[in-house]
């Protein structure tokens, strides 16, 4: 088989019975569309570390938004702070998280989804979501500031907020945009005003690695320019829905199985 070939057969293997252990998992617990975007964005947040690690805090976080999440960030106040009494997640306080949830309350309220938020930095003439991400990242950070009243995000925080002007490949932010925009069985197309062309793939250490040995990126470091390149030379396969192959080339890496 040649790449193309292999590509999309491995595309079709991992179908939503493979989808374990993987943040995305979550996302397939709720039906309405309020609560999956809720969801996804907080499991795209968490999803660092090692999966044992990260589907450790999203369970927790499950028990704290119940059945009804979108209503548990609506109705968020100073109440609810002491849900999160020890919860950190690497390098994500207590208070981190707390700043999170009372931002996305303040977003919610503001802009009834974080789509109707994104959207506002949305440009369809642009080649990928480079700046919108950007915007979206600047918006949320201003929203804690003006919440702690400090003039500096703690370091948790800025790491939730990633910005690729500073050369990050932001992972998790294209993770998160894959689940909302992308529609198949595992991804959930809820955004469908963005095409899936300007994706841009969630490169991690899998990712990279996969992608160096299969010649689709000459890169060392895993930044935003790899996670570009990567995407262009998956064009090539699939020109318009190019980040379909993520979720396959991820767990081939994660599992250590043959390409």
């Amino acid at each position: 088989m040649n790449l193309s070939q292999k590509l999309n057969y491995h595309y079709n293997a991992f179908d939503k019975s493979k989808i374990s252990p993987d943040p995305l998992q979550f996302l397939h617990l709720y039906k309405d569309k309020r609560d999956i975007e809720v969801v996804g964005f907080l499991a795209s947040v968490f999803a660092y570390g090692n999966v044992k690690q990260i589907v450790n805090s999203l369970k927790r976080i499950q028990s704290i938004v119940n059945e009804k999440p979108y209503d548990y960030i609506i109705n968020f106040s100073s109440n609810n702070h002491k849900d999160f009494k020890g919860f950190v997640h690497r390098f994500y306080t207590e208070d981190d998280i707390i700043n999170l949830f009372l931002a996305l309350n303040s977003i919610y309220k503001n802009f009834g989804s974080l789509k109707n938020l994104f959207l506002t930095y949305y440009l369809p003439d642009e080649r990928n979501l480079k700046n919108s991400i950007s915007q979206f990242s600047n918006y949320f950070i201003k929203t804690v500031l003006e919440q702690t009243n400090q003039n500096k995000v703690s370091r948790g925080v800025q790491f939730m907020f990633p910005k690729p002007e500073k050369g990050s490949a932001c992972k998790r932010m294209n993770l998160f945009l894959r689940w909302m925009v992308r529609k198949d069985e595992l991804d959930f197309g809820l955004w469908n005003e963005i095409p899936t062309s300007k994706l841009i793939i969630p490169v991690d250490t899998h990712i990279a690695k996969m992608c160096k040995s299969l010649k689709l990126t000459k890169r060392k470091n895993v930044n935003w320019k790899m996670a570009e390149e990567i995407t262009e030379n998956l064009k090539k396969f699939d020109a318009i829905d190019p980040v379909k192959y993520d979720f396959a080339l991820c767990h081939i890496g994660m599992r250590k199985l043959k390409f």
